[in-house]
């Protein structure tokens, strides 16, 4: 089974270091100063790439949501009216990969919409996410297929006949596949991370986890499944306003994700038993007979 794609010449999958993945999404509050923040944060942690959302809220946001007023850093304003602040266009897209580059470190966005990715088709990016809440949109699927990119598809609020209907139409060659439970935060007790060998064992593709819970434990263990690239919500600070803050990884937390999942790779070897020079020693002080030769 082939489990490893190329993202713009960083492998992803089975044998692989885990692509690690800080998800700023819509946490810069409309804030490139706060975007370049999130960026260095990311690129200090040692993570792969950062990642972004991008929609048309004219097709994106339910007519009978668009008029709703709500309390936003600024002012109270139509839901419709927040999302165009927190939606970046042309020139700050421009500018997130102009930064990333002189960073080094890849980005990325989730689409929720067909003409956000014509939008993307200008950026080298290395791949293309459809976001769990998009599983279902049969054109949003094509579009993401047909843009010829590597492709990532998160699973939340989905059952297996819906993940498997959205594969039919994407295929497996080129696609990222994440398990997801799409609650913010998500009770442990439904992270249900047995799922990752379970879609190993059913997808010819790498699979992978994007997590919304608190804590950083449960992503680790989802390496031990056999994860081979993770996604986490980042932010400055949980306590900054937005929906997404309170799911998300404060600076400190997210350097110790990334060392804890470095050491756990390393830690999980290749599944061969071995006597290790290091245990001889110890075998000639401690084993005192070997009665098991014929």
């Amino acid at each position: 089974m082939s489990r490893t794609v190329n993202l713009n010449g960083r492998m992803a999958g089975d044998g692989q270091p885990n692509y690690i993945i800080a998800e700023i999404g819509i946490n810069h509050n409309g804030s490139l100063d706060t975007t370049r923040r999130l960026i260095d944060v990311a690129k200090a942690s040692g993570c792969d790439a950062v990642k972004f959302q991008k929609r048309n809220p004219e097709k994106c946001v339910p007519v009978e949501q668009r008029d709703k007023m709500r309390e936003t850093p600024w002012g109270y304003i139509t839901y419709m009216e927040y999302r165009y602040k927190v939606e970046f266009g042309r020139e700050e897209f421009e500018q997130i990969d102009n930064y990333c580059r002189a960073q080094k470190i890849q980005w990325f966005v989730s689409c929720w919409d067909p003409d956000s990715v014509d939008f993307m088709k200008q950026f080298k990016t290395p791949c293309i996410k459809v976001p769990s809440a998009s599983l279902t949109d049969r054109e949003l699927l094509e579009a993401v297929r047909d843009s010829g990119r590597p492709m990532m598809l998160s699973t939340g609020m989905s059952s297996m006949d819906q993940i498997d209907a959205a594969i039919k139409v994407m295929g497996t060659e080129n696609l990222l596949l994440a398990h997801a439970t799409s609650t913010y935060p998500c009770p442990k007790e439904e992270l249900n991370l047995k799922m990752i060998p379970v879609l190993r064992q059913r997808f010819d593709c790498p699979i992978g986890y994007s997590g919304h819970e608190v804590g950083l434990a449960t992503t680790v263990a989802a390496v031990a499944l056999g994860a081979c690239f993770l996604e986490r919500h980042i932010t400055l600070d949980r306590a900054m306003w937005g929906s997404d803050q309170a799911a998300s990884i404060e600076p400190q937390g997210l350097k110790r994700l990334v060392k804890d999942v470095r050491n756990v790779e390393v830690a999980l070897g290749d599944g061969v038993k071995q006597v290790y020079p290091s245990e001889v020693i110890a075998a000639s002080r401690l084993r005192l007979k070997d009665t098991l030769k014929t």
